[in-house]
């Protein structure tokens, strides 16, 4: 048996960036993780990073190999209606931008901080049970064969939509399933924009994405239950050639194929975030639609939201444990509304007609062409604030 300040149980973004929060404030912190190290590491997830979340990880001294390696994106590129138009986000938000870097690269970078400070992650870690959350948590699991359990004052559940922490909080869930779904391509070619290309197209959205110089990750639009088998290699290209607009300004090489997935395009949200000394975030407390990538970027909010709670209380604040459910929530709400719009505004829906589609390139049309229309959608994209002061400042 041993005890800490801090159990958090899940070794993803949002667990990782909440340990190394905690730890600049001198508040003690074990991360338990289901899965092996080496597994934590591939696990293949977007890679958009919105400006809050890059000027964070640089505050905590942990962006070196991002600053070295990642892609910085000034624009994005918006194709409909045959042809492709370019949004400055920088030059509408003051000059912010978004960062391209695997979220594998990031936790890559998260784990070897954390362990090269000392600082305890727990692999291979199963059967976890939570106990006491009302005053005196227990946490209780098993590792490499023996039964453990570990005394806590505060429970962090980061370990995803389905994760055991989640399945503690008595809360209600909201839930929308959206009538499409991403098959998603990872292949081996040099992009073909220098920025990100989303398509609004009369079959359906497509997106061009990157990973590198020489991998790329793009995205189809597909029914929720589309068969894989029926997607052999010459459809996907087929089809991302006519949707991207192949020729038209975008030279889309066909490559190898390294991966195929189907992700579900759904919004879910837990409220309340926390129950008694159990708080969750990241994907454990929410999921919002893939489209503008802004899972990860709401899971850090959350763990700098919780970081400066937990930082209070210990500091004899306890009332920021009690606000961090609705200061979070707040976020949540607006960025779901945002995936959902955006989902809504780049997809063909089922039953629409001429209308709709004519009203969608309007919209579009005028996302392009309208200043103030377009600095509110690169302000929402490029990322807001986070939703604490930037305390760790001093």
């Amino acid at each position: 048996m041993t005890r800490t300040q801090v159990a958090i149980v899940g070794a993803g973004p949002a667990g990782l960036t909440l340990a190394h929060l905690l730890r600049r404030q001198g508040v003690e912190a074990v991360v338990l993780e289901r899965r092996t190290r080496a597994h934590v590491e591939s696990r293949l997830r977007a890679g958009v990073l919105e400006q809050p979340t890059v000027d964070l990880l640089r505050e905590l001294g942990l962006a070196a190999r991002l600053d070295a390696e990642a892609m910085t994106h000034r624009g994005v590129r918006l194709r409909f209606a045959g042809a492709t138009h370019r949004l400055d986000l920088s030059g509408l938000t003051g000059g912010r931008a978004i960062t391209i870097y695997g979220q594998h690269e990031l936790v890559k970078d998260l784990i070897a901080a954390r362990l090269a400070d000392g600082d305890p992650i727990l692999f291979e870690v199963d059967e976890v049970e939570l106990s006491g959350l009302d005053a005196d948590p227990v946490v209780r699991y098993l590792r490499h064969g023996r039964r453990r359990e570990l005394r806590c004052s505060i429970v962090a559940g980061a370990d995803g939509f389905r994760g055991v922490t989640r399945g503690y909080l008595p809360g209600t869930v909201f839930e929308q399933l959206q009538p499409f779904a991403w098959l998603g391509i990872l292949a081996r070619t040099a992009p073909s924009s220098d920025e990100l290309v989303y398509a609004a197209h009369e079959d359906g959205f497509a997106l061009h994405s990157m990973r590198g110089p020489a991998l790329t990750r793009q995205y189809v639009q597909v029914p929720p239950d589309v068969d894989v088998a029926a997607w052999p290699a010459e459809r996907i290209w087929q089809t991302l050639r006519r949707r991207l607009g192949h020729g038209d300004g975008l030279d889309l090489p066909v490559g190898p194929i390294l991966d195929v997935t189907v992700a579900a395009m759904r919004a879910v949200v837990t409220e309340p975030m926390r129950h008694g000394r159990l708080f969750l975030l990241g994907d454990a407390a929410h999921i919002v639609p893939a489209t503008g990538a802004k899972g990860l970027n709401l899971a850090v909010a959350d763990a700098a939201a919780l970081s400066y709670a937990i930082g209070a209380w210990a500091g004899g604040a306890p009332a920021e444990l009690d606000r961090y459910s609705s200061r979070c929530l707040d976020r949540v709400w607006r960025t779901q509304r945002f995936s959902v719009w955006l989902s809504q505004l780049t997809h063909r829906l089922p039953g629409e007609d001429a209308v709709d589609r004519r009203l969608r390139e309007t919209a579009l049309s005028e996302l392009v062409s309208c200043p103030h229309t377009g600095a509110a959608f690169a302000e929402r994209y490029v990322g807001q604030p986070l939703p604490t002061p930037w305390w760790w400042n001093g």
